[in-house]
């Protein structure tokens, strides 16, 4: 059975997207000059392979880099029980590659001789310090990876299908999941896919089966966790629980990551540890508009994204789908427990799980999360609320980019806050955009009374000041109110404030010029939203990820010095 999306790649004047990467192909399969191919031949060795080799298949881990000499190497999407479907034929001069061949993660795709090829085998050791050493070269590699990335996503290629009915909260968690993890994957929704019927009798599935998880047209994943999808998807790392890392970041957000960057590309080992994917609370914005260097905007997942990459280059290592359970300060290295039977060692830790938004305190709330109650307003959300009327909750910037991102999808957004206005909570260009939007209400000194519905969210009613109630036939509810710091990891450990936010300014052996992220453990630093007193913005959190790698330096150079 073909699961394969029907038009792979049309040309942008039929249809195809404007930003379609395959439309570039100067840039997403560039062809490099003789003088670029020989110097990537100094950090590689030759090969042969005859015409039918495979280079690498779906799933390998750890896949050379593969610079083509003669012949071609046909790269194919793996199609299961019909064989394998052509995405891009690479010819002399061009590359195999996309961001897993960058770190080490199971692959998406085949790559096979076409005819008797010639090529440059490049291990990854090798390829790393390349992309080091040839800052030229490993620009152009770089910006292809990311690029053949996003037409994999775009495009739906991979071999990944999410079979499951779109008003199913475990199938809109999987969706989630794979996006907030950059995993190409196509959704076939039961509900409203004529193939989707075809699909479940392929397979021998049930209506009790869904949402199912399929790859590569063969293996199946019932109800799968998020857990069990990244290792099937080889999205996990694999551990060693004798090594000793300079920094564990617990954290992928913001703040994370940019410890991550700045750490890894000053030469210490570091591993982030991360529950879900990289982004945070942050990658919840479809559009950020004041951060700098963006003027036209970015979302929070994209921002991400290229960070994560960043950090992956300079070598750090990320694992997702395990959360952080417990941090053991009493002896040392110090060890982070992820949920399951392992641990991580790091002589450094730097806590940035963040906080997340409050739930509000209404009836049947919890029946209705992800069957109509959001915690983020993404893409994926906003297809659920084409032509519907939609409610916000909150009064902070997240809130306001949420309702400007959803009034280009929902007939209508109601923004519900308890105070009078928005204007000492939220950013002035959001306030005056929501004002002269013809297809935003805002609604202050008001509050959610019920929510109505049987399977899914159907009606939201709220409270106005004076005690009059408004019920709306509304599908969709996103809060943004508030925030609770991710810190119950840290009990017994580091010192929190009342508020489970933890505490810094710590000083330790004299040091008061770092002490501004040390929290009451020397070597346990905290960075962004779980950290007391902090700023809530992107920014913030990013300059501090980047500003505590000072401390980082100076508690291992205290190490060393006690050492000798």
């Amino acid at each position: 059975m073909n699961i394969s999306p029907p038009d792979r790649r049309g040309p942008a004047g039929d249809g195809g997207m404007p930003t379609d990467p395959y439309d570039r192909p100067g840039q997403t399969f560039p062809k490099l000059p003789p003088a670029m191919v020989e110097r990537i031949s100094r950090y590689g060795e030759p090969a042969s392979f005859d015409g039918g080799d495979y280079l690498f298949e779906v799933g390998d881990r750890g896949v050379d880099f593969f610079l083509i000499l003669d012949g071609a190497v046909d790269i194919l999407e793996s199609d299961g029980r019909d064989g394998h479907v052509l995405i891009i034929t690479h010819e002399p001069g061009e590359f195999t590659g996309e961001l897993n061949h960058l770190t080490g993660r199971a692959v998406l795709v085949c790559a096979r001789a076409a005819r008797p090829t010639r090529v440059i085998r490049v291990t990854r050791d090798a390829f790393r310090r390349m992309v080091s050493a040839e800052p030229d070269i490993g620009e152009i590699i770089l910006r292809a990876f990311i690029l053949r990335r996003v037409g994999l996503i775009q495009h739906a290629e991979g071999g990944t299908v999410v079979l499951g009915s779109g008003h199913s909260a475990s199938a809109l968690r999987i969706q989630s999941f794979l996006t907030r993890n950059g995993y190409p994957h196509r959704v076939i929704d039961i509900d409203h896919d004529a193939s989707a019927q075809q699909a479940l009798e392929s397979f021998h599935l049930g209506p009790g089966a869904l949402p199912v998880v399929i790859l590569s047209g063969e293996q199946v994943l019932e109800h799968p966790t998020n857990r069990a999808l990244a290792d099937a998807l080889g999205i996990t790392e694999e551990l060693d629980p004798d090594h000793v890392y300079d920094v564990a970041v617990v954290g992928a957000g913001p703040a994370g990551l940019a410890a991550a960057v700045y750490a890894a590309s000053e030469g210490l080992d570091t591993i982030v540890i991360e529950a879900v994917g990289p982004g945070g609370q942050a990658g919840s914005s479809s559009r950020i508009e004041n951060y700098l260097g963006f003027p036209t905007g970015i979302s929070g997942q994209a921002l991400a994204g290229r960070a994560q990459v960043q950090a992956q280059k300079f070598g750090a290592r990320l694992v997702v789908a395990k959360a952080a359970t417990s941090l053991d300060c009493s002896g040392f290295p110090y060890r982070v427990s992820l949920d399951g039977t392992e641990t991580i060692a790091a002589r450094t830790i730097v806590v940035a799980t963040g906080a997340r938004y409050r739930r509000l305190d209404v009836p049947d709330l919890a029946r209705f999360e992800g069957q109509g109650v959001h915690y983020a307003a993404t893409s994926l959300e906003g297809r659920l609320c084409v032509d519907s009327e939609v409610v916000v909750v909150g009064g902070g910037n997240s809130a306001g980019q949420a309702a400007i991102f959803l009034s280009g999808k929902a007939s209508h957004v109601h923004i519900l806050v308890r105070g009078e206005g928005l204007t000492d909570t939220m950013s002035d260009y959001l306030v005056r955009r929501i004002v002269e939007s013809s297809a935003i209400t805002l609604h202050p000194r008001c509050e959610i009374t019920a929510l109505i519905g049987e399977e899914c969210l159907e009606a939201v009613r709220w409270r106005e000041h004076g005690g009059a109630e408004t019920e709306r036939q509304v599908s969709n509810l996103f809060q943004m109110i508030g925030a609770e710091p991710n810190s119950d990891w840290l009990s017994g450990c580091v010192a929190l404030d009342d508020k489970g936010f933890v505490k810094t300014g710590y000083v330790h052996d004299d040091r008061v010029a770092v002490a501004q992220h040390a929290t009451s453990i020397p070597g346990v630093f905290a960075v962004g939203d779980v950290r007391a007193d902090s700023v809530k913005r992107v920014a913030s959190s990013v300059g501090e990820g980047s500003v505590v790698v000072h401390a980082i330096h100076g508690w291992l150079a205290s190490l060393a010095a006690a050492a000798r």
